[in-house]
């Protein structure tokens, strides 16, 4: 019988030392040949040897054998037994930079190894992948792996780690039999330094747009919001199922109207009006209730000299919240009514407040 864990699992204690070593050539995606020619042995030794692995183990097939190296800890990152046969000029990394592993989530799941469409899988696998790339830095448990993708429709917790070898494989890092996935006593998390999330690369430009701000360069902070809003190419992670990507779907369609909304008040202040208003137009009718932006929308025709455009504005946003939610409309969208009626020419400190 073989021995097992505390959680029922079988342990590698039976193995001896050298079906160690067959079991982590395995585990880092070699054949049958290639693991003979690293360990020096008979191609049909090794055959045995798996064989022989599998029933210590009480593991079905080879699969069940990968995916319990990886979950054991058997192979770690950048130990491979390929690591001796690379080529001369892997020895110097300073060269040339590591293939970079791009993943979009900003619409559609796209991920690109260096610079090359990947596919990841059915939905369900993609979901595993969105939520080790939506939470960068860290490792995420088979637990809250669980809980983000499948919510109350949990599955055994085993299923995590076949995922997970299942993503490992079309990820690999060039040459190297090592993926971008890494494991640790906490659970699984994508690599350090060679993944870049285009969520991140929205963050990190809108941070720079609002000190930009801030600083009075409201030329450089549009620039930069008009390059994070160029991210985003349809809902974010469209099609992708579980809690974690219905309530990221969500908070992410508010970011870009919220981002949306800046870049239109700055264009504002800079006077680019006709750029504000086409802006702000077409953001209202992709979101005919969103009442800060009608009330934006109204403050750039009415800056543009549309004062009749600015009314109908709010008589339209009115009629939708009245029709879709029952309900009249906001202060916000008052007030915004109220400058165009007494005819303001200058935006106030409540009309700005619908763009922060």
């Amino acid at each position: 019988m073989p021995t097992t864990t505390t959680q029922g699992r079988p342990d590698v204690t039976p193995l001896t030392a050298r079906e160690r070593e067959v079991l982590h050539g395995l585990g880092c995606g070699l054949d049958d040949a290639e693991i003979a020619d690293t360990l020096g042995l008979p191609v049909p030794m090794v055959a045995a040897q798996l064989e022989g692995i599998l029933r210590k183990l009480g593991l079905r097939n080879r699969a069940a054998a990968i995916v319990h190296a990886f979950d054991r800890g058997l192979v770690v990152p950048g130990l491979g037994p390929r690591r001796h046969r690379a080529a001369p000029e892997a020895a110097l990394p300073d060269t040339a930079p590591a293939p970079r592993l791009r993943i979009s989530l900003l619409g559609p799941l796209r991920v690109r190894l260096a610079g090359r469409p990947v596919d990841v899988g059915p939905v369900r696998q993609q979901a595993v992948l969105a939520a080790l790339a939506l939470k960068p830095g860290r490792s995420v448990s088979r637990r809250e792996l669980l809980d983000d993708v499948w919510g109350l429709e949990s599955p055994d917790a085993n299923v995590v780690p076949v995922y997970v070898y299942r993503l490992r494989k079309p990820l690999r890092l060039g040459e190297c039999p090592d993926s971008v996935i890494r494991r640790d006593r906490y659970g699984y998390g994508l690599a350090r330094g060679v993944v870049e999330v285009d969520v991140a690369c929205m963050e990190d430009e809108a941070t720079a747009a609002a000190a930009a701000a801030r600083a009075g360069e409201l030329h450089e902070a549009v620039r930069r919001c008009s390059r994070l809003l160029e991210l985003f190419r349809g809902e974010p992670l469209a099609g992708l199922p579980g809690p974690l990507a219905e309530t990221e779907r969500m908070r992410l369609a508010e970011r870009r109207v919220t981002l949306a909304q800046r870049r239109a008040d700055w264009l504002l202040r800079l006077g680019r009006v006709p750029d504000a208003v086409a802006a702000l137009t077409a953001l209202a009718s992709e979101e005919p209730l969103n009442e800060p932006v009608a009330a934006l929308l109204m403050r750039a025709l009415r800056h543009g000299g549309r004062r009749a455009e600015a009314l109908a504005v709010f008589d339209r946003t009115a009629r939708h919240l009245a029709d879709d939610l029952r309900v009249p409309p906001g202060e916000l969208l008052l007030r915004a009514r109220w400058s165009v009626l007494r005819g303001d020419g200058t935006g106030t400190d409540g009309d700005r407040a619908g763009a922060a």
